[in-house]
């Protein structure tokens, strides 16, 4: 198969210095690199989505609603917040 690839400039230079050191084609780099990097991709696992479990409250919240920020405040602090 032919196709016409675009390559970042760290890529082709790692290309360009393997090359050389391997004394081998273009051609054969490419499928090399191909073939161990597509076969990592296929053996690595997927992993499992997360799943997370709530536990029920007894009883009733302390605070009915966040309205007033005063009232949060108090409860938190006491009356020492005034």
């Amino acid at each position: 198969m032919r196709t016409t690839l675009t390559l970042e400039t760290d890529v082709a230079r790692l290309i360009d210095r393997l090359r050389r050191e391997r004394r081998v084609s273009l051609k054969e780099l490419v499928n090399e690199g191909l073939r161990l990097g597509l076969s990592s991709l296929a053996a690595s696992p997927r992993r499992k989505p997360s799943t997370y479990r709530t536990v029920p409250v007894a009883g009733r919240p302390k605070i009915a609603t966040l309205d007033t920020i005063a009232g949060v405040i108090a409860l938190v602090e006491g009356g020492a917040h005034r």
